[in-house]
């Protein structure tokens, strides 16, 4: 009687300690580990920025004399794209490599004014595509400065020429201008704003072209023979928003 009464206390114990087991709440699994940031990825940019330009005259024509120059600015809109990768080897994370390519839009204008004769008309870049690469290093996880350089080409509109202000019918006929550039600027990951792969570039870049001979031209006519060479550089300052739509980071 005695063993029986210790078995049905151990019995009630232990059912007891189940439903007190099954009464408790279950803790819940570690959420798993964010992933680091990384910089590998496709983006597409878009932004603004302002321009300055100088053409540099080399005097092939009697309206101007040698190293003459015509100084312009303006604002321009960027559209571009391209692709980065975050190096991973120990010692090199840091590092962010890339190529890409953009286009501008542009109004870019200055006076071009003759110093013999007293021509004058407006020279104007309308246009401007770039493609290269670009290298980086990390301050922060979200905070990337980067070099670039490459390829670039400029479209200057044909210039419609003035005698003391009035139309003379002539022209310089318009140009792509090619050549190189090289710059520089920041990245910035705005992981705060709450959008996944939203970034914020500032951006330098000065591109210098191949000296061209421009042809004047009696305006749907035949050439007048009043050439000039010119030679331009151009300077930008840009601001853009990024966003990487294969972005793997946070």
């Amino acid at each position: 009687m005695r063993s029986l009464t210790i078995a049905t206390a151990l019995v009630s114990l232990v059912s007891f300690g189940a439903a007190r087991a099954a009464d408790m709440p279950v803790k819940a699994p570690p959420p798993p580990p964010t992933p680091p940031m990384t910089w590998t990825g496709c983006y597409l940019d878009a932004g603004a920025g302002y321009g300055f330009f100088n053409l540099d005259h080399a005097g092939a024509s009697p309206i101007t004399t040698p190293n003459a120059n015509t100084a312009g600015e303006g604002w321009l809109g960027r559209f571009g794209g391209g692709c980065d990768v975050q190096l991973g080897s120990t010692g090199w994370s840091n590092i962010v490599i890339g190529a890409f390519g953009d286009f501008d839009l542009a109004d870019l204008h200055g006076q071009f004014l003759g110093t013999i004769l007293p021509v004058n008309g407006t020279a104007r870049e309308s246009s401007a595509w770039a493609a290269g690469a670009r290298a980086g290093y990390l301050v922060t996880p979200g905070l990337l400065t980067f070099v670039d350089g490459g390829f670039t080409e400029a479209q200057f509109d044909a210039m419609p020429l003035s005698f003391f202000g009035i139309p003379t019918g002539s022209q310089f006929l318009g140009h792509t201008y090619q050549g190189w550039f090289v710059g520089g600027g920041t990245e910035w990951a705005l992981n705060w704003v709450g959008i996944p792969g939203l970034f914020w570039r500032t951006e330098y870049r000065y591109a210098s072209y191949d000296r061209a001979t421009l042809l004047g031209q009696f305006i749907g006519g035949p050439p007048n023979g009043f050439n000039e060479t010119m030679r331009p550089t151009v300077q930008t300052v840009t601001s853009s928003l990024v966003w990487r739509f294969n972005w793997f980071g946070h």
